[in-house]
């Protein structure tokens, strides 16, 4: 593997766990599409480092349970403003 992807997929890893922030967000801060990002957390991370592997599946699974809350807190918010 390359070693930019090594390095990428070490500091995407590193920001999740300290930010505890959603693909989308670590897309548009690391400049790479959010496919990008889930490939790296699902496949390359178990390659790269496995330690880490439980605890970003745990912050994602975190961001799928309440994604159905926060869109509706968006179209909410968006209908206010109308």
């Amino acid at each position: 593997m390359d070693k930019k992807i090594i390095s990428r997929v070490q500091k995407e890893c590193e920001y999740i766990i300290t930010t505890k922030d959603t693909l989308r967000n670590v897309a548009k801060k690391f400049h790479v599409s959010k496919s990008t990002v889930h490939k790296d957390m699902n496949e390359r991370l178990r390659l790269i480092l496995p330690e880490y592997v439980e605890t970003v599946r745990e912050i994602l699974d975190e961001h799928l349970e309440i994604r159905h809350i926060k869109g509706g807190e968006s179209t909410k918010m968006k209908y206010q403003k109308i």
